[in-house]
C-alpha cells in the first residue's frame, strides 16, 4: 500500500504524530490475531483527525498504541520526534503527563469530587499554584461557572461531558485523544458538545485525535482516517 498522510497541513513540519508501519498481533483461542495491519499515516501539528470503522476494526486499539498505553508488536509510533516505545513504561506515563489529554465516553469522572475539583486535579498533580483559579477559568469557559461546587451525579450527561472536556484542556496538552466522545450523549447534547471540544482545540492549538462512530463528528475534523478490519483504506481530508 502507498504511503498515506492523515495530514491537511503537509507544510508544517515535523509532524506532531507519526506512525510507521504499525502491527499489533495478540493471542487467542484460535491462535495469532492481526489487529492492525501495517499503518503508516502522519498528524500535523495543530490539526484534527477522526479515526472512523465499523465496530472491530482496530480503531480503540490504535487510539491505545498512539498514547502509548499498549505496546505494537512491530512498527513505531513518534510523538512530536520522540519513538514512544523507546521509552520504558515510566517515561510513556511521563510523556503522556506532560503532552496528552484524554476525553473518554463515560467521563471518567472521580464521582466524590465537585466539578472543580476534577478539573484542578490535574494540576494538582503538576503542583500549580494556580490550580484553583485555572480550573474555575476553565469551566467558565465551558458554560459551567455555576456548577463548581456540583458532583457528577448532580449533573448531566452533556454537563459531565464538559466537565471531562475542561479537566482535559485545562493543562493546555499538545495531544487530545478522545474516544467516542459524544457515544453516550443524545444528538443535541452531542452536536453542543462537538462543537465545545472542536472551539477549545482551535483556540488552544491542540492537535485533537478522535475516535468516533459519528460521521457529523468525523466530518468536523481535518482529516478522517478510516480502518477496515484493522487496515488503512483512505484517508479523507477536508
Amino acid at each position: 500500500m502507498p504511503e498515506m498522510h492523515a495530514s491537511p497541513m503537509a507544510s508544517v513540519p515535523p509532524a506532531m504524530i507519526q506512525v510507521r508501519q504499525l502491527n499489533k498481533t495478540v493471542q487467542d483461542a484460535g491462535g495469532p490475531l492481526t489487529i492492525l495491519h501495517d499503518l503508516d499515516f502522519d498528524i500535523a501539528r495543530g490539526s484534527s483527525t477522526a479515526i472512523v470503522g465499523a465496530s472491530g476494526s482496530g480503531k480503540s486499539t490504535l487510539l491505545s498504541l498512539l498514547a502509548g498505553l499498549d505496546v505494537p508488536s512491530s512498527g513505531s509510533v513518534l510523538v512530536d520526534g520522540q519513538d514512544l516505545f523507546a521509552l520504558d513504561e515510566d517515561a510513556r506515563a511521563a510523556l503522556r503527563a506532560r503532552k496528552m489529554g484524554f476525553v473518554f465516553q463515560n467521563f471518567q469522572l472521580m464521582r466524590n469530587l465537585t466539578a472543580l475539583e476534577n478539573v484542578m486535579l490535574p494540576l494538582e498533580l503538576q503542583q500549580r499554584r494556580d490550580a484553583r483559579q485555572a480550573a474555575m477559568a476553565m469551566l467558565e469557559r465551558v458554560g459551567l461557572g455555576q456548577r463548581l461546587q456540583h458532583y457528577p451525579r448532580l449533573m448531566s450527561g452533556g454537563e459531565q461531558q464538559r466537565v471531562a472536556l475542561a479537566r482535559a484542556f485545562v493543562v493546555r496538552p499538545d495531544i487530545l485523544l478522545a474516544d467516542e466522545p459524544t457515544g453516550s450523549l443524545d444528538h443535541a447534547t452531542g452536536a453542543r458538545v462537538m462543537a465545545l471540544m472542536m472551539a477549545l482545540n482551535h483556540d488552544l492549538g491542540t492537535t485533537l485525535v478522535l475516535v468516533t462512530h459519528d460521521r457529523e463528528l468525523a466530518g468536523a475534523c481535518d482529516v478522517q482516517l478510516e480502518l477496515e478490519a484493522g487496515r488503512q483504506k483512505v484517508a479523507h481530508p477536508k
